[in-house]
């Protein structure tokens, strides 16, 4: 009896380090989830549970935000894409260039509109000016449609008041030729 007893006493040693060590990867786990969520999803001592359920609505929330932003960057390629139709432009390339700034989530979208040159386009510019004006880029996509470059910028802000958005559309306007 004394091997059986031995046999289950490690066996259940095992056992217990396995059981160990999972906890102790589930902590470790727990914890990197945890440090991603913002604070206003974790709200102090709560349990595992609780913060798992916090995980999956912030990432609904960030779905959400996504579908937002996409269906408002459709509307905003649309309307540019139609004044510039409008104008009748889309056969000369001497189109006048056009900008549109709108305000969105924690940011601004910057939409530009320019006939297609030889010389090329003076992204560079656009972007120096919008880092002068104290903004973060944090996309930049062109696209040509009927030789009409449409470039579309994203950018973020911590307070859109604070940036005077006439004056940005005026200094934009005067980069473009």
């Amino acid at each position: 009896m004394d091997g059986s007893t031995s046999d289950s006493q490690k066996k259940k040693m095992t056992h217990r380090d396995i059981e160990k060590l999972r906890r102790q990867e589930m902590s470790a786990l727990h914890a990197s989830l945890r440090s991603l969520l913002p604070l206003e999803y974790i709200k102090g001592k709560r349990s595992m549970s609780d913060h798992m359920n916090e995980a999956v609505n912030y990432v609904k929330d960030l779905k959400n935000k996504i579908n937002e932003l996409s269906s408002r960057r459709d509307e905003l390629q649309k309307e540019l894409a139609s004044s510039v139709s409008d104008s009748g432009s889309s056969s000369n390339n001497c189109t006048p260039s056009r900008v549109v700034i709108h305000s969105c989530l924690g940011g601004l979208v910057v939409m530009i509109s320019s006939g297609f040159r030889e010389q090329g386009f003076p992204v560079s510019r656009v972007l120096e000016v919008l880092i002068e004006q104290g903004l973060d880029v944090v996309s930049c996509v062109s696209t040509k449609v009927n030789q009409v470059l449409l470039l579309t910028i994203h950018t973020e802000v911590s307070d859109t008041t604070c940036i005077d958005l006439p004056g940005l559309q005026q200094k934009l306007t005067e980069v473009i030729p």
